[in-house]
């Protein structure tokens, strides 16, 4: 909250009027008035008196907070979101400007707002003739949150931070950012030790849910490692190896009941490392279709104790038309011998 909507509602809270907190401070009914509305300040004199008579202090009056709650970060995220997708890109940019402004010390704001900036500017495409400024400007919140002391703020911005590095051929560099990430060294999980105490007290929805959501991410994690010793087999010529390792990333979806989309996305980027061009062909109205059928974990018995948001449609149109957007500039002749009515999505 600013200084102007504090003192209102602490001065509602304490049931004075306008007047009466003039009187106790020795101005005017209207400069206090003015003080609500955000056109002027009180003096800074008054500054210690105005906070006792308020029954508060003055960090709280002057909205000195190093960080928002995770609660109040959520919130203002979603906000952020909600704005670019109703006013444009620009507009959600300057809400998340304005914030980092409130809270100039907070790397996990930084951190958080990078990640939403970027995913959005990546996803939407923007031809405002400020990509470069927006893109500077991420990439500096980046660096900012990867060389703070927060380590989860570290922790979101390092490996993003990495990704664009390597882009660049900046090897080095990535690898002085990498051997600062803290590695796993846990002996004992943590997660397991949690969810067989939770059902030691007959709290199995809890128990539930905590072991679904990391059965997520470690089936995330065995897909993205996958993925990456199917390139390497591309990389070294190995084409027989990359289709049998692209076979047990599309078992293991279908084995854990995972969303039909990651399966179609396996086989594109088989064939697309692969340079099957025909296959590529085949494939990309399946998988631009597969993006709209939603997922539905709680017909699975392995997810049913987790929640899941339903994606903005929005969002997933958005994200086929970047695709689209991408091949049409990569490889414009596979893209004219796609169906006019995929291509026109």
């Amino acid at each position: 909250m600013k200084i102007q909507e504090i003192i209102r509602q602490r001065r509602l809270d304490k049931n004075y009027t306008q007047e009466q907190l003039a009187g106790l401070l020795g101005v005017t009914a209207p400069a206090v008035n003015k003080w609500e509305k955000g056109v002027s300040y009180p003096d800074i004199t008054l500054l210690p008196a105005l906070a006792r008579v308020l029954g508060t202090d003055l960090n709280t009056l002057l909205s000195f907070r190093d960080d928002l709650t995770r609660q109040e970060m959520a919130l203002f995220l979603n906000q952020v979101s909600l704005t670019m997708e109703r006013e444009g890109f620009a507009a959600g940019y300057q809400m998340a400007l304005d914030k980092l402004q409130e809270y100039p010390t907070s790397d996990q704001l930084a951190a958080s707002l990078a990640l939403l900036l970027d995913g959005n500017l990546t996803m939407r495409g923007h031809q405002d003739g400020r990509e470069e400024e927006y893109r500077e400007k991420i990439l500096s919140l980046y660096r900012r949150a990867a060389q703070g002391k927060d380590q989860d703020a570290k922790s979101l911005a390092l490996p993003p931070l990495i990704a664009r590095l390597m882009e660049e051929k900046d090897y080095e560099k990535a690898r002085e950012l990498l051997d600062t990430m803290p590695s796993d060294q846990q002996t004992v999980d943590k997660t397991q030790l949690q969810a067989r105490l939770y059902m030691e007290q007959g709290e199995y929805e809890k128990a539930g849910k905590l072991v679904e959501e990391k059965l997520l991410l470690a089936t995330n994690g065995v897909h993205m490692a996958l993925m990456i010793l199917m390139e390497i087999a591309c990389k070294e010529d190995r084409k027989e190896d990359a289709e049998a390792i692209a076979r047990a990333d599309q078992k293991m979806h279908q084995a854990l009941d995972q969303w039909e989309y990651n399966q179609y996305l396996t086989q594109y980027l088989l064939y697309s490392c692969t340079q099957n061009r025909e296959e590529l062909r085949k494939l990309l109205p399946a998988l631009l279709d597969s993006m709209e059928s939603p997922w539905e974990p709680h017909r699975s018995p392995l997810y049913q104790h987790i929640q899941t948001k339903t994606a903005d449609p929005g969002f997933w149109t958005s994200a086929k038309k970047a695709l689209l957007d991408n091949l049409r500039r990569e490889d414009p002749e596979l893209w004219e011998s796609l169906p006019r009515e995929t291509r026109e999505l």
